[in-house]
């Protein structure tokens, strides 16, 4: 835990009490080591972020005195269309991409998934907001990210896609085709852009052309084929480098 992330309900005042046996106290003292007089990163879940001083332990909870005066991390403007893969899948996903930036998650049905995956109890929002929030507690960041679930493909690609608003639209799919540096290289951080995944094997040819109907351009990871988790991972930390190569080169010819 870089961040100690609270709810807006959960300050009083400047004051943030939280019960001893809180998730949080107990990794604030227990792993952190931090005692009355200490300080910590500490940000309001949607807020500003800054710092929280221990007061100490009162009544069986622990008391902070909480000043917030810092903006959150710049949003990188990544929304991640995902096929709905496993379960325990979907976990790792959902907390390592959150690290990454992605602010909004669109959960979809293809043809390779289950219809089974979406009853899983992963699925349910506080298991959800939990598995953002520890994400963000990793990246020190505040802003929550967005989960949408879309159990049919034809309504989510036909009527919801033109919806959504983004400079690129990219489709990760195995075989031949550009790479992803070729098709994003040179685009900053904050730029919009929908990215989509899809199950292992790839989406089917039916899927592929409704993206690309959309003004979705393929591309590919190369000749292995990836697990879905390791795949979103690759492709985020690849869109990060990029966005963040973009920004130094940018401010270099700002220097000049």
């Amino acid at each position: 835990m870089n961040i100690l992330l609270f709810e807006p309900g959960e300050l009083r005042r400047s004051l943030l009490s939280l019960p001893e046996q809180d998730r949080r106290v107990q990794h604030i003292v227990n792993v952190l080591g931090l005692a009355p007089g200490d300080d910590l990163r500490a940000g309001m879940l949607n807020g500003k972020m800054g710092t929280a001083r221990i007061l100490g332990l009162r009544n069986g909870t622990l008391e902070m005195e909480v000043s917030l005066t810092a903006s959150p991390p710049k949003p990188s403007g990544i929304e991640l269309i995902l096929a709905l893969p496993r379960p325990i899948m979907l976990q790792r996903i959902l907390k390592q991409a959150t690290v990454l930036g992605v602010s909004r998650f669109h959960l979809i049905r293809s043809q390779k998934v289950q219809k089974s995956y979406f009853q899983g109890s992963v699925l349910q929002a506080q298991n959800l907001r939990e598995l953002l929030r520890q994400g963000l507690e990793q990246a020190v960041d505040t802003r929550l990210p967005e989960v949408c679930l879309h159990h049919r493909f034809r309504p989510f690609v036909e009527d919801v896609v033109p919806t959504l608003k983004a400079a690129s639209r990219l489709l990760a799919h195995p075989g031949a085709g550009p790479t992803l540096a070729e098709l994003h290289g040179g685009r900053p951080i904050g730029e919009p852009l929908l990215l989509a995944l899809g199950p292992e094997g790839g989406w089917s040819e039916h899927e592929v052309g409704a993206f690309r109907d959309q003004g979705f351009t393929s591309f590919s990871l190369g000749p292995r084929i990836l697990h879905v988790d390791t795949a979103a991972l690759v492709l985020l930390a690849q869109v990060r480098f990029l966005q963040e190569l973009s920004e130094d080169r940018g401010q270099r010819t700002e220097d000049r």
